[in-house]
């Protein structure tokens, strides 16, 4: 099997998380970018990465590269994915992929006319819970389904100079917890809304602080989203069909769901295992990268696509847009 030299583009947190991760699925990390020198070093230093570069552009001239993991702040997401496939390189970009359909839609042209695969750091796309899911979905376990419920709601400390709530940033709920809950959504339902309502309570800022969405599609199927910024929600998506439902708690990353019939008797569901969340979606890229596996774009795709249309029914557009 083909060990592919992957590069950090964005050595912060959650870099430093996928580094551990790679390293325990038995992969390799070439080389380390940052636009500061010395912070790139001190993030090579602590995960044994060989190369190191105190710029973007630098380090995305070096041949060696098959593959960057993306993990900047998301407004500048669509800024980087261009400079990557434009030198060559496969990417794996974190959350979300950009900020808009005509971001997205730019970046999966430019990928395909040059035979690259670009994917997105969505876990929901990559546990194998979800996998399980669907083949039961699929299977008529919970019936036809009829309807999916999303909740997530993370207490952020107020703040109006946080990048949570920075317009310049991209900031706001939608783009920051609700592309995993419309990632649950869109998962599950058989094709792409077709009816998007909406409401929205802003910050002071402008962002969106908190806000409900119900999705329709052509199927009849719909999906009740919400999402808050100020308050504390559980992180829990629910897939009810007319015979069972199926309950998945701290959905971003589960290993296990119940599944619950009418008579009120339940049974567990478990596949994968939380702590390798990370290692699911760098085994998945290595995969899509050989053809051994389908790719998840299209779904990154239609809900960016819903994310876009969101939006635009709240006249939230970013100065940068």
């Amino acid at each position: 099997m083909t060990r592919h030299n992957w590069a950090i583009l964005g050595p912060g947190r959650i870099a430093a998380d996928f580094a551990e991760a790679v390293y325990g699925a038995g992969g390799h990390i070439y080389a380390a970018g940052s636009r500061s020198l010395n912070r790139a070093r001190a993030f090579a230093e602590e995960h044994h990465i060989e190369k190191v570069y105190g710029s973007y552009d630098e380090m995305l001239k070096d041949d060696n590269i098959d593959i960057v993991y993306l993990s900047t702040p998301h407004s500048n997401h669509y800024k980087y994915l261009i400079k990557c496939l434009e030198s060559g390189k496969h990417v794996l970009c974190e959350k979300a992929i950009t900020i808009n359909s005509e971001q997205l839609n730019h970046t999966v042209r430019l990928a395909e006319a040059k035979h690259l695969i670009v994917a997105e750091a969505m876990t929901i796309y990559h546990m194998p819970l979800y996998r399980k899911l669907k083949e039961w979905v699929a299977a008529g376990k919970i019936g036809r389904l009829k309807m999916i419920q999303v909740s997530f709601g993370s207490l952020k400390p107020y703040d109006a100079k946080s990048r949570f709530f920075n317009m310049d940033l991209a900031g706001g709920a939608l783009l920051d917890i609700g592309t995993y809950a419309l990632s649950f959504a869109r998962f599950f339902l058989s094709s792409q809304p077709s009816e998007i309502l909406t409401a929205v309570k802003t910050f002071e800022t402008g962002v969106d602080e908190q806000s409900g969405i119900i999705l329709k599609n052509p199927d009849d199927e719909m999906a009740v989203i919400t999402l808050t910024m100020r308050a504390k929600l559980p992180k829990t998506g629910i897939i009810a069909g007319d015979k069972a439902y199926i309950t998945v708690d701290n959905f971003p990353r589960a290993s296990s769901a119940a599944i619950t019939y009418p008579d009120g008797t339940t049974e567990i569901i478990e596949a994968g295992d939380t702590s390798k969340a990370m290692v699911y979606e760098f085994e998945d890229m290595n995969s899509a990268i050989r053809g051994d596996r389908s790719e998840t774009l299209s779904l990154t795709i239609d809900v960016m696509s819903i994310l876009s249309n969101v939006r635009a029914q709240w006249g939230i557009r970013y100065p940068f847009e």
